[in-house]
């Protein structure tokens, strides 16, 4: 059977209270060219994770810049979210992400691709460590 790589908008982080919290309680680390903030809850639904993307203006002045850098990101993310445990588990937990740029000048699809895998890679470990506690 052929794999379906989606993006939808049900996978988004969204609305203020839900951003806020996320960004309050949760946890973060490094990983270039994103700092990686997640946050795990028990939210009904179907789908086991929802991202949020940023490139700060502060960062990045040009807003065609910006947006090719989300662009991006999401991108690396919908084609590597299959690596997640969380996809793979059946379990009533969810994880909402953000990926938050921290470079100043625009990068190619390999940087951001580079960081997503590392990322991924990262939270599988910090979530399976988390689980046998």
């Amino acid at each position: 059977m052929e794999q379906r790589f989606r993006f939808t908008r049900k996978e988004r982080v969204t609305g203020e209270k839900r951003i806020e919290t996320l960004f309050a309680q949760g946890r973060s680390f490094m990983s270039y060219p994103f700092r990686v903030v997640y946050l795990e809850t028990t939210q009904d639904g179907t789908i086991p994770m929802s991202i949020l993307i940023s490139v700060p203006k502060k960062r990045m002045k040009s807003a065609v810049d910006r947006n090719r850098m989300k662009r991006l990101a999401r991108e690396a993310y919908r084609l590597n979210k299959h690596q997640f445990i969380f996809w793979k588990s059946g379990e009533e937990r969810h994880l909402d992400l953000a990926f938050i740029s921290v470079v100043d000048k625009p990068y190619d699809y390999a940087t951001a691709e580079k960081g997503m895998q590392k990322a991924i890679r990262e939270l599988n470990h910090r979530i399976e460590e988390k689980k046998e506690c």
